[in-house]
């Protein structure tokens, strides 16, 4: 079973890789442009992970900040994970020991938490761990090609780039949504609150870290109020 679950998850974890690479050979340029190593830009997608937290923490050593500033704002921005990472410790199999929950925590990203929560039923490690093993590959090369690159590739082509990863949140969201009300209602609910924090004055000075943080508590937990998801018994939930 932890066999059929690997290789699902590498299969799954393919378009996360693809859109990874596109936008890490984005901060692999400007982090060598930056002033940065190449082996330093690998080495940073390597052990974090996190496309906004790397963006906005390679601004940081560009200008010289304090280890608090980083500190603080990796804190923000990437606060989110730990509200992926309660989801999807309710979604893993019970008899799963702490050492695989702490090395399943190591890879929560968006697209990975995002896959992992669309599967029925309880999730294996191993799931994870399958398309772990395409996707952080695929953030570290794209990470070298980018820093190799340098300044080779026209500005309308990264630009090209960058915006990749949209199209695969998009791929993660459709298909659960098409199929379930709740999953909609919950895409159409975060929407609009991040639309309101983006149009209305006051709300447009909340930090882009809290943002996220707000709406995700803000819509699920009306979904979870309004349309809840009754507990499987353990002895007859789907283990994948």
């Amino acid at each position: 079973m932890d066999a059929i679950s690997f290789k699902r998850g590498l299969k799954d974890g393919v378009p996360i890789a693809l859109g990874y690479f596109a936008v890490s050979f984005t901060f692999g340029m400007m982090a060598v442009s930056g002033g940065l190593s190449t082996g330093q830009a690998v080495l940073i997608s390597l052990t974090n992970l996190t496309s906004a937290g790397q963006f906005a923490g390679l601004d940081i050593i560009v200008a010289g900040g304090s280890y608090w500033e980083m500190a603080l704002a990796q804190l923000i921005i990437n606060l989110r994970y730990c509200l992926m990472s309660f989801s999807l410790a309710q979604k893993l199999r019970r008899d799963v020991p702490w050492a695989h929950r702490f090395a399943v925590a190591f890879g929560v990203t968006d697209e990975i938490f995002g896959v992992s929560a669309s599967q029925e039923g309880r999730v294996s490690p191993f799931y994870n761990y399958g398309a772990m093993c395409v996707a952080i590959p695929g953030w570290t090369l794209g990470t070298l090609v980018g820093g190799i690159s340098g300044n080779l590739l026209p500005a309308f082509m990264v630009s090209a780039l960058s915006v990749a990863i949209y199209g695969m949140f998009l791929a993660v969201i459709i298909p659960p949504a098409k199929k379930n009300k709740a999953v909609l209602g919950v895409v159409i609910g975060a929407m609009a609150v991040s639309s309101l924090f983006a149009v209305v004055p006051v709300l447009k000075k909340v930090s882009s870290g809290f943002v996220i943080i707000i709406t995700t508590v803000l819509a699920a937990g009306a979904a979870a109020f309004i349309c809840p998801v009754e507990e499987e018994k353990e002895g007859n939930a789907h283990e994948s």
